[in-house]
């Protein structure tokens, strides 16, 4: 009868544990050879925040990476022996679901790592830099998540309306806000829910960050309550829905939002600041910078670059096509771009890099762009710069000689000016983080 037994309830038993350790092991070969190949790329290190794993508390239960919003575009977070651990570093976007997923408290959220810093503007709980009156809110501090974003731009308005003086003077605002993403937009409303004199000055377009994502990217946001608007559901949506919801409200509620103006200098001027912009002066008793880090784009500094048809982010691929295109850098957005306008249909595509490598690009970018290349849809110039550009040509130093090729846009992802300097000159003291919180 016990043999009967065993044989009935631990054969089955049997099977589902083999099927068990089998999966696990296939979990755990996957994420070794994401880590290997993120290794072996050089993204080892994260470019922001993100998790650091207790080992002794976890228990590998998997739920932080069932959590993460990458999956299964990335293989950010894995298992290997039995503990999670983060496999692609470089994939991480810092939401932190993984730490509100873990069911024992092993998760820590942090900025850089032992072998590379990441500087964070110092600020207060009100989000007041080291130089009274500026106040930083969104991605330059830190927090580049949507919904992270928002609550900050509504919490450093807030400050500023409780403990800041108001105005004086003809002309001049309670406060001037700077940039016109998550944090700017949700600071933009908040001060008007006050009744403060301002204005949101932004360099690009409405949306920073944002708008900037490729086309029909999906974003992740949580639902939060806007001052004047109500309650925002949005989840897992597109960047245009997002997007366009917001211009509805900006005209709606007529925010003052110049765009197209860059700020140039800050400076102290009796109670409050002179913003010096490309298209003149604003006087504020206030300031906040909702800027992003990735700063003001680089350029190339060649004749013709002031040209129409000359920009410097991709937003829409099929845009280009039929058009004979140009890409400059070697990154991973120039690398992406050139990808996404050869495969939508661009006439004649070419990729100019100075380097002799994209040794900086991800994997599956340098995939993508071989693939490309193969099929004939893309020509790639290494070693290459542009020389000048034209109405209907670009001109190319390339294996010695100018290179000229027809040409209806040019693409230019050469990086950008990060703020780092912007912010010494006016003063805000940073702080270089090395792995904590």
């Amino acid at each position: 009868m016990n043999s009967a037994m065993l044989l009935v309830y631990g054969a089955p038993l049997a099977l589902i544990w083999g099927w068990y350790l089998r999966r696990q092991q296939n979990v755990e070969r996957r994420s070794v050879t994401a880590r290997e190949r993120s290794a072996a790329a050089g993204f080892a290190e994260p470019a922001s925040l993100h998790p650091v794993i207790d080992t002794v508390r976890c228990i590998g239960c998997g739920s932080c990476v069932k959590a993460c919003p990458e999956q299964p575009e990335h293989h950010v977070l894995g298992l290997i022996g039995n503990k999670a651990q983060l496999v692609s570093p470089s994939d991480c976007i810092g939401h932190g679901a993984c730490r509100s997923a873990c069911p024992v408290d092993a998760i820590t959220l942090v900025f850089g790592s032992a072998q590379r810093g990441i500087d964070i503007p110092l600020l207060s709980p009100r989000f007041e830099s080291s130089v009274p009156g500026i106040f930083i809110a969104g991605e330059l501090g830190g927090m580049g998540l949507i919904r992270n974003a928002l609550s900050q731009g509504m919490q450093a308005v807030n400050a500023i309306h409780k403990h800041r003086p108001r105005a004086r003077g003809a002309g001049a605002l309670d406060l001037l806000i700077v940039g016109a993403g998550p944090a700017g937009f949700a600071a933009s409303l908040t001060a008007m829910s006050h009744g403060l004199k301002f204005a949101t000055v932004e360099q690009d377009s409405l949306g920073g960050c944002v708008f900037q994502y490729p086309r029909a990217k999906m974003v992740m946001t949580s639902p939060v309550t806007l001052p004047l608007v109500g309650r925002l559901r949005f989840g897992h949506t597109s960047k245009e829905a997002l997007l366009e919801f917001w211009r509805g409200v900006e005209r709606k509620m007529n925010l003052p939002m110049h765009y197209g103006e860059r700020v140039e200098s800050i400076r102290r001027e009796g109670d409050g600041f002179l913003v010096r912009t490309t298209r003149g002066e604003h006087r504020a008793a206030s300031v906040l910078l909702a800027i992003g880090r990735r700063g003001t784009p680089r350029k190339l500094d060649v004749p013709g670059e002031e040209l129409p048809k000359v920009v410097y982010r991709l937003l829409d691929p099929e845009q280009y096509k039929g058009q004979d295109v140009l890409v400059v850098g070697g990154g991973d957005s120039a690398l992406e771009a050139a990808a996404s306008v050869a495969e939508n249909g661009g006439r004649q595509v070419t990729l100019s890099y100075r380097g002799d490598a994209f040794s900086r690009a991800k994997p599956r970018n340098r995939e993508r762009v071989a693939a490309a290349a193969r099929s004939g849809r893309l020509q790639v110039l290494l070693e290459s710069q542009v020389r000048r550009i034209g109405p209907a040509s670009v001109v190319l130093a390339f294996q010695g000689r100018e290179l000229e090729l027809a040409n209806d846009a040019v693409i230019v992802s050469v990086g950008g000016i990060l703020p780092a300097e912007f912010l010494q000159k006016v003063g805000v003291q940073v702080e270089t983080k090395y792995g904590t919180a």
